[in-house]
């Protein structure tokens, strides 16, 4: 595995079990409610939990990051696709780095696992920085759509055409397009 690097005093590293009960507190009071811990507790039951990442600051996780595996196809064809879902900061800590330090080791992480695609709903000014996509996301059918809807190529032409259909899993709470 690769060496785990430091943001703004932290240690991004993989999370373990022992961490569940922080990151459960921490993604309730970064959203401000239970939605985000609930995805995060049902996509690791299902086992779609492919990439999850924590921040460490003194001792305490202050940043959390959740890629799980999501069905993207077409007609003929399927891609190995990551929902990038939820990623979360301390208040007070965010605005330092831990996020985006957060997006690119996971990213980093989804090309050396040989991952093709991602996709995220997220803010429209902060994820394009990465790479992702609001073009690339509008030839996806979809629940979203908008300016916060973003793909990103992890393997170049992966997304290529017109006739891709993300079929979230059930524990995101919506259905098909």
């Amino acid at each position: 595995m690769a060496r785990p690097r430091s943001q703004d005093h932290v240690l991004i590293r993989g999370r373990i079990p022992a961490d569940d009960a922080a990151i459960r507190a921490l993604n309730d009071a970064a959203f401000g409610g239970r939605y985000e811990s609930r995805l995060v507790e049902e996509l690791r039951r299902a086992g779609l939990a492919a990439i999850e990442l924590v921040a460490e600051g003194q001792g305490d996780i202050v940043g959390h990051i959740l890629f799980s595996a999501l069905s993207v196809v077409s007609a003929d064809r399927s891609v190995r696709a990551l929902a990038l879902a939820p990623m979360s900061v301390r208040p007070g800590r965010q605005r330092s780095g831990i996020g985006s330090a957060l997006v690119r080791r996971g990213l980093d992480l989804a090309r050396e696992r040989a991952w093709q695609a991602i996709i995220v709903l997220g803010h429209a000014d902060y994820y394009p920085r990465f790479g992702f996509s609001r073009d690339l996301a509008r030839r996806l059918k979809a629940p979203f759509s908008g300016a916060s809807f973003m793909a990103l190529e992890l393997q170049e032409g992966a997304l290529s055409g017109d006739d891709w259909r993300v079929v979230y899993p059930a524990a995101f709470g919506v259905g098909e397009a």
